[in-house]
């Protein structure tokens, strides 16, 4: 299985015809991901070749997903058309929609969130700044390099694009059931509770890892969510233990205010639920190993789940 995406997935490009969508949308495909279409108004009955693969351009999301059948839309429009392009999808009552474009306002990512949960939250958002997700074997929505790992029984959530890319790749071994690069912004979609939710709901997901960085509670509040809610063993890493105050440090959001938002506070909260937290990937890396051995042999075993999961003090 997967979260979010997986091979009977079909997938609306809005910004296809763009040098972004375009060397993107050719990645996906090579995938193996099902790109049923591109939206442009401009270029609406026009198709694009990709090397041999015709795809057809529609004018809006409405009418790609009548065409085809799409339950996912990739976001590559320029950041001032951003909130119209998410409001077009949501609008359009689409499953899935991954924004990848950075640079948006603060406000018009507030607006298009409000607006799709306005409109009965029909629409999960992922991002945006953000990569996207992988289903390895299955699908890609974003701009995740596919051939840096396999399928395989690991699920991760992350702020960050680069970090996702090398915790694959150092895993890349062992494999990924899912990969989410929810966005490192203020403000964004899917949260890693959400994340966390599904994986914890995934059976072929044995261990999570989550990464966070500075800046905000998002990893304070996943860190009660796991408390409560998930059984499965949790690994984490954060970065920017080293970030000075005041000084926004990759992300929009990756920002320390006071005693708020360090590293080091994130990582005691993790840690206070019994989320093993490495000090770099590598280590992280070689922290979810063993978290898997020990997974897996709990369950040749006959021993639950649960009783692998970290132990709350």
């Amino acid at each position: 299985m997967a979260i979010f995406l997986n091979k009977d997935s079909k997938v609306l490009v809005q910004g296809m015809t763009g040098s972004e969508g375009t060397k993107h949308t050719r990645r996906m495909l090579a995938s193996g991901t099902q790109i049923v279409g591109g939206v442009n108004p401009r270029k609406a009955g026009q198709s694009v070749d990709f090397d041999g693969t015709q795809v057809p351009v529609f004018g809006s999301v409405a009418e790609g997903m009548e065409a085809t059948g799409a339950d996912v839309t990739v976001i590559f429009v320029p950041p001032k058309f951003c909130k119209g392009a998410v409001f077009e999808a949501v609008d359009a009552g689409i499953g899935l929609a991954v924004v990848i474009t950075e640079g948006i306002p603060v406000h018009d990512t507030a607006a298009f969130w409000a607006h799709a949960q306005a409109t009965g939250n029909k629409t999960r958002i992922i991002g945006p700044n953000c990569p996207g997700l992988i289903t390895p074997g299955q699908a890609n929505a974003g701009i995740i390099p596919s051939d840096i790992t396999k399928p395989g029984r690991i699920g991760l959530v992350s702020k960050s694009g680069t970090l996702t890319y090398q915790m694959m790749y150092e895993l890349r071994d062992i494999g990924f059931s899912s990969a989410v690069g929810i966005g490192g912004d203020p403000i964004i979609g899917t949260t890693h509770i959400d994340a966390l939710k599904a994986f914890e709901a995934d059976p072929d997901t044995d261990v999570i890892v989550m990464i966070g960085e500075i800046g905000g509670d998002a990893e304070e509040r996943a860190a009660d969510f796991i408390r409560e809610h998930v059984t499965k063993p949790v690994v984490g890493y954060v970065a920017g233990f080293t970030a000075p105050e005041g000084k926004t440090m990759g992300h929009a959001g990756a920002i320390v205010s006071g005693s708020s938002g360090t590293a080091a506070a994130k990582k005691e909260a993790l840690e206070a639920v019994g989320v093993k937290v490495g000090k770099t990937p590598s280590e992280t890396a070689q922290i979810i190993r063993t978290a898997l051995t020990g997974a897996t042999q709990g369950e040749e075993a006959g021993v639950p789940s649960q009783s692998m999961a970290p132990t709350a003090p």
